[in-house]
């Protein structure tokens, strides 16, 4: 289990990292959304992104798909997004 950043609470870290960097759309998002059903609901996954295309429609993509969006952050070379596997209804 990943350790808590200093400013991270323990809900907020990630179970789960996926380095998408160089993966061109759509695969990214489709890598994305495999991952993401293959963890369990409330989990939460820290994606990788470029710049450009792929964190202008991944983001927007998960959203659609139901998933929840928790953050995305600026990491200089590459962009980190945030995202929550819904809970079961």
């Amino acid at each position: 289990m990943n350790q808590p950043l200093k400013n991270e609470t323990r809900e907020s870290v990630p179970e789960d990292r996926l380095d998408l960097r160089g993966t061109p759309c759509p695969i990214n998002f489709v890598r994305s959304k495999l991952r993401l059903q293959q963890m369990s609901p409330g989990s939460l996954l820290e994606v990788w992104l470029d710049g450009g295309e792929p964190i202008e429609q991944v983001p927007d993509s998960l959203v659609m798909e139901g998933y929840i969006l928790e953050g995305v952050e600026n990491r200089g070379d590459f962009f980190a997004l945030k995202v929550r596997c819904p809970l079961k209804s």
